[in-house]
């Protein structure tokens, strides 16, 4: 969250206006995150989040917004986008794509221990279960595509071994999405973007998910991924906590039972949710666009986790019954 779109009060009022959210109280620029402009609104019907789109289009973003709705009315807790009298939920603001979410309550949890990591874990195959019948596509533009037109423009900026590392990764991931393993993982609509800051608690108990603006369809393996290298390591090193990453995965396991291929490809798909980061995070520090309030990621961070991730590959462990059997 940035502020590339400066907007002033009189610039949104109209906006709340059309959508009955009543007057404007107070406006706020939120300077954590990188990709839109987002504004924390409080009005006389409550508090909401206003986002203009910076690099989304008009074409793209009902994928993300309808399926915020989809989520939030099977009972997964997700900001509401808010419609005007046409039903609308796409808007226009200084000639760009904008939208006015609910704001959820509570606060990051940045210190999670295993309890929250199994919360996550839950909600999270809990999202995607109830995302099965989501009817629209879109690939996650994040994915294996971009990895591809992206590093090049990368590689000026990286020392030798820098750029050997993240060759040979592409080389190897490339490799990984035609193995017919891979082909045979389960895919659907996923969040792609689950860290920390974008998951919400009040107290212990979790209270919801937001910012879906990565949000595509892909394998569900690599939802869980981009989680385990968020939630489930020490910051400080990047080394993976597996007391915190068995816990997620159990509980994600014991709502949406994990498929072989699933079990034995994750430690390939961690591998790819540290390279997505990684490069995204070069491309954000090395070219950079102009903004108010912008604050680019370390890039150094992820590079640290693919590192450890290719060194010390995790695998989940099921627990076993007390016959000897796998547990269900």
């Amino acid at each position: 969250m940035a502020v590339f779109t400066e907007l002033s009060p009189s610039d949104v009022t109209g906006l709340l206006s059309a959508l009955n959210l009543g007057a404007l109280q107070s406006m706020q620029g939120c300077a954590s995150g990188i990709e839109n402009t987002n504004y924390f609104v409080n009005t006389t019907h409550g508090d909401y989040v206003l986002t203009v789109f910076e690099r989304l289009s008009f074409e793209q973003l009902p994928f993300y917004l309808h399926l915020m709705h989809h989520l939030a009315e099977r009972g997964i807790p997700v900001p509401a986008p808010q419609a005007d009298a046409h039903g609308e939920i796409l808007h226009t603001l200084k000639g760009k794509p904008a939208a006015v979410v609910t704001r959820l309550k509570g606060s990051h949890q940045l210190a999670p221990q295993a309890a929250d990591c199994a919360q996550v874990g839950a909600m999270l195959a809990r999202l995607h279960l109830a995302a099965q019948d989501y009817p629209r596509q879109q690939p996650n533009l994040r994915g294996l595509s971009w990895w591809n037109e992206t590093i090049p423009l990368v590689l000026p900026h990286l020392t030798p071994a820098q750029r050997e590392l993240i060759e040979s990764e592409l080389v190897f991931q490339q490799a990984l999405a035609t193995s017919p393993a891979y082909q045979l993982l389960p895919k659907g609509p996923i969040h792609a973007d689950l860290f920390r800051d974008n998951v919400m608690f009040d107290g212990p108990a979790l209270t919801g998910f937001f910012d879906f603006y990565f949000a595509g369809c892909d394998t569900y393996g690599f939802d869980i991924a981009v989680c385990l290298n968020d939630w489930c390591i020490d910051l400080s090193s990047g080394q993976l906590d597996p007391v915190r990453a068995q816990a997620f995965v159990s509980a994600y396991d014991a709502v949406r039972r994990l498929s072989d291929d699933e079990l034995t490809l994750l430690p390939a798909l961690m591998r790819s949710a540290a390279l997505r980061f990684w490069t995204s995070r070069l491309w954000d520090f090395h070219l950079p666009r102009e903004a108010s309030m912008l604050k680019p990621h370390d890039p150094t961070h992820f590079e640290r986790v693919l590192t450890l991730r290719r060194q010390a590959p995790w695998s989940y462990q099921r627990a076993q019954s007390p016959n000897g059997c796998t547990a269900a």
